[in-house]
């Protein structure tokens, strides 16, 4: 496919998505500006991270570490500059790595992760947003944290001069209504802002549930699939 097509296809998906949005935002109350898309472009090329900047797209996530940087690179080089949210599980030794081009990481899920980065982020000029996530179902192997644990894993962010606390993260679990798992993370939220002002990020929703997100208070919404399409793994 050509660039020009290409950038035609991202165009239309794109006002598809944004169209999603503020019909949510309506629904709900909400003006169509208080949730921002993350454009979640892993296993795509950074020559679509370019084209989706170039459509007015400003922020941009990423799940694994050697690709991201990769690609952030690649995509500076071009001209662009988005805001990069990585997304995906952290181990502590990626940590300088991934301090080095994010401006969010959202999948903080332990206190020694979150000490990590905050000596990997000692000395940047502007604090490392950190979102703190939660498990919605308890599966340990999706990431995130319940109970007490989230306090500590907050406090810990909270307490790193390197680190600034935005929220909170969470994905939906496989097999349940989606607007239930979110309107227990808008407790969460709140409690949240009450603990630590201003606080109040909440990234919740995806491309097949981002309705009920932004209907139980989500900030931000990470889409992938309706945005650039079906990934293929070999890609």
């Amino acid at each position: 496919m050509t660039d020009a097509g290409r950038r035609a296809e991202l165009a239309a998906s794109l006002e598809r998505v944004r169209e999603r949005i503020a019909r949510a935002c309506a629904a709900a109350g909400r003006p169509p500006d208080a949730v921002t898309l993350t454009a979640v472009t892993k296993t795509y090329p950074a020559s679509d991270v370019l084209l989706l900047a170039g459509l007015g797209v400003t922020d941009v996530g990423e799940n694994r570490d050697q690709e991201a940087a990769a690609k952030a690179a690649a995509v500076r080089a071009g001209g662009a500059a988005p805001r990069w949210h990585f997304i995906g599980q952290l181990q502590r030794n990626k940590a300088k790595s991934v301090i080095g081009y994010a401006d969010v990481v959202e999948s903080v899920d332990s206190v020694r992760l979150a000490e990590a980065l905050g000596r990997a982020a000692a000395d940047r000029e502007v604090p490392l947003e950190v979102l703190v996530q939660v498990s919605l179902d308890g599966d340990p192997a999706r990431g995130g944290v319940t109970g007490d644990d989230l306090w500590r894993v907050s406090d810990a962010v909270a307490s790193s001069p390197g680190l600034r606390l935005g929220g909170l993260m969470a994905v939906a679990p496989l097999g349940e209504d989606p607007g239930q798992a979110f309107a227990r993370l808008a407790v969460v939220a709140a409690e949240m802002a009450s603990r630590h002002p201003g606080s109040t990020t909440v990234s919740a929703g995806m491309s097949g549930d981002l309705e009920a997100a932004i209907l139980h208070g989500a900030t931000h919404v990470r889409i992938g699939t309706s945005l650039l399409g079906m990934r293929n793994s070999l890609r």
